[in-house]
């Protein structure tokens, strides 16, 4: 099915041609949506704004079906109402369209996204939620609205406490296989593989400490790593998918989908890292400085005035994050022929980032065709105001956080459900529930925001939760289960009350607003998109019966359309946020 405009853009494209330029069209509570431009029209023009107005208004198709009234208002305002039946046609080809009437792009490219970047040997904390939540978001949306996204998991696996661990399992070879759990499930499985990974971390690094000569072959044993020697990568890799053993529970609980072939971590670029300098420093784009491979950059200094470099090879002869980010963008450009770059990683990087894209520029691996974007975002906070930490004051670890989401969840449905739900529906529940509510609170917060993290809040009916866009969404499907032998028709013919107006104008708005979201790349915009329409619904919900009291015939069908294309909005949006919608609460 072809897509379907919106009433907003059909308004926009008449008054534009019949004014001879570009209005702006915003909704207005005077009426359905304001049209300015007249007055500046009027001015480069020289004429009256008012009587130019009205020519605008004399030069709109008259009987379309589709404004109601226009009316002129202060100097040239246009104030347009829709026509009902006009509301109700557009709801109707919106219904009829798998994708809700959401235009796939019509020139889609290629998005390279790199968010979830969890480290190899260590317990994912609460740091490690936002890039998870926010950049699993984004994935959806940006290919639901056609593009081609390419998923990477820039994960910690490279770096010289390898050399230590590697040593130590190396003199200590059954270390690893203590604490089996044979037979375990996922969850329980992740858990015991982290449990022996912190457990040989800890030993190793008490070794490390206190003696010099395991200290020195732990150092040596990094060379041989960077190297390639074969038993030292062959213990390395055991390191890797113990870790993943676990990323993929803590990300299966959360309800991410991580597959193997993302996860590309900071190793996967190792081979690149010699030539990524060797071409920085034959182009001139980096100097050595004090035995360091640098870059330099006018407008970043010190406090004490002295240029900040982007040191891209230490004057040992390692290799930082630079090295390793820049051999990056050579392959998803060069390789993955990617023209977008999105790098969902909190605000504290973002120096480096501009450090790293102005240098990718220079070396023209990113030109006018490529753009890179940091998309930072703010930090999760305590109800004190810091960060979100233990009593003992240590980072929360992620699947604790989790584990108490979904049991608040579950007492929440427990007492709320009178005893309708059985323990094992009460248990599913809890997850999506619970779930949901952690990604809702952070999702619904604009990026470069700190937010308090609240559970109580969090799973809460009332108020901007994702419970109440939830529990909407539930509504809906009680109605329709009980609408009897009724269904969803669409009946342009009848006046609409007010409250059906407002729900069939906002459900009207669904496909601007994901074409916004994925031009800014803020899903905060879809959360209150989401939001506002459970507030319609529920408003709707109250003001015009459904089931009870029984309206007339065609009512009731039309009054079942906006039930279900609300239904299928919010499953939707609610998909695209990565939140399950449950069809009882």
């Amino acid at each position: 099915m072809a897509s379907v405009n919106s009433l907003s853009a059909t308004i926009q494209q008449r008054v534009a041609d019949a004014l001879g330029a570009d209005p702006l069209l915003r909704r207005s509570d005077r009426a359905d949506f304001q049209a300015n431009g007249v007055l500046g029209l009027a001015k480069r023009n020289k004429a009256n704004p008012r009587e130019l107005a009205a020519e605008v208004v004399a030069a709109l198709p008259a009987d379309d079906g589709l404004i109601a009234d226009i009316e002129v208002s202060g100097p040239g305002f246009l104030n347009i109402t829709v026509a009902d039946s006009a509301i109700t046609r557009t709801l109707a080809a919106r219904a009829a369209d798998d994708r809700l009437g959401v235009p796939a792009k019509a020139d889609p490219g290629i998005t390279v996204i790199d968010y979830a970047q969890p480290n190899v040997a260590k317990e994912m904390h609460v740091g490690h939620l936002r890039s998870s939540v926010i950049g699993d978001a984004l994935v959806k949306i940006l290919e639901f609205e056609g593009e081609t996204v390419i998923r990477r998991h820039h994960i910690g696996d490279w770096g010289t406490q390898f050399g230590m661990l590697i040593q130590y399992l190396v003199e200590h070879p059954h270390e690893l296989d203590h604490d089996s759990a044979g037979g375990a499930g996922d969850e329980e499985a992740g858990e015991a593989s982290m449990s022996r990974l912190n457990r040989l971390y800890k030993d190793s690094r008490a070794l490390f400490d206190a003696d010099d000569d395991f200290k020195t072959r732990s150092r040596n044993r990094v060379v041989d790593l960077q190297a390639g020697e074969p038993e030292t990568l062959a213990m390395w890799q055991r390191f890797v998918d113990e870790s993943k053993i676990y990323f993929n529970s803590v990300y299966d609980k959360l309800d991410i989908a991580i597959r193997d072939e993302d996860v590309v971590g900071e190793s996967g670029y190792n081979d690149m890292l010699v030539e990524t300098c060797t071409l920085l420093e034959k182009s001139g784009v980096a100097v050595r400085s004090n035995g360091a491979l640098c870059v330099f950059f006018d407008d970043i200094k010190g406090k004490d005035g002295e240029p900040v470099p982007l040191i891209v090879q230490k004057a040992d002869g390692g290799f930082g994050y630079a090295a390793t980010d820049l051999s990056a963008i050579r392959n998803r450009t060069a390789d993955l022929r990617a023209n977008t770059l999105l790098y969902v990683v909190d605000f504290r990087q973002a120096l480096h980032f501009k450090m790293v894209f102005e240098t990718a520029k220079r070396a023209g691996w990113l030109t006018d065709e490529v753009k890179a974007l940091h998309i930072p975002f703010g930090a999760l906070l305590g109800k004190d105001g810091k960060p979100y930490k233990t009593r003992s004051g240590e980072s929360f670890r992620l699947v604790d956080l989790l584990d108490e989401a979904v049991e608040r969840a579950g007492a929440v449905i427990e007492d709320k459900s009178g005893g309708l739900l059985t323990p094992e529906e009460i248990a599913d529940r809890a997850k999506e529930v619970g779930i949901g509510a952690i990604k809702y609170a952070d999702l619904s917060t604009s990026l470069g925001r700190d937010y308090v993290f609240d559970l109580d809040r969090m799973v809460s009916l009332n108020g901007d939760t994702s419970v109440y866009l939830q529990y909407a969404y539930a509504r809906t499907q009680s109605i329709l289960r009980k609408s009897g032998d009724a269904k969803p028709v669409a009946h342009p013919e009848l006046p609409l009350a007010p409250a059906e107006r407002a729900l069939g104008l906002l459900l009207d708005e669904f496909a601007e607003t994901l074409a916004s979201v994925s031009e800014t790349y803020e899903p905060h915009k879809l959360a209150s998109y989401l939001y506002a329409l459970a507030s319609t619904f529920t408003t709707f919900y109250d003001q015009c019966p459904v089931v009870k009291p029984e309206p007339a015939p065609d009512v009731k069908e039309n009054r079942l359309l906006l039930c279900d294309l609300t239904a299928c909005t919010l499953r939707q949006g609610m998909a695209l946020l990565g939140i399950r919608t449950p069809e009882r609460l």
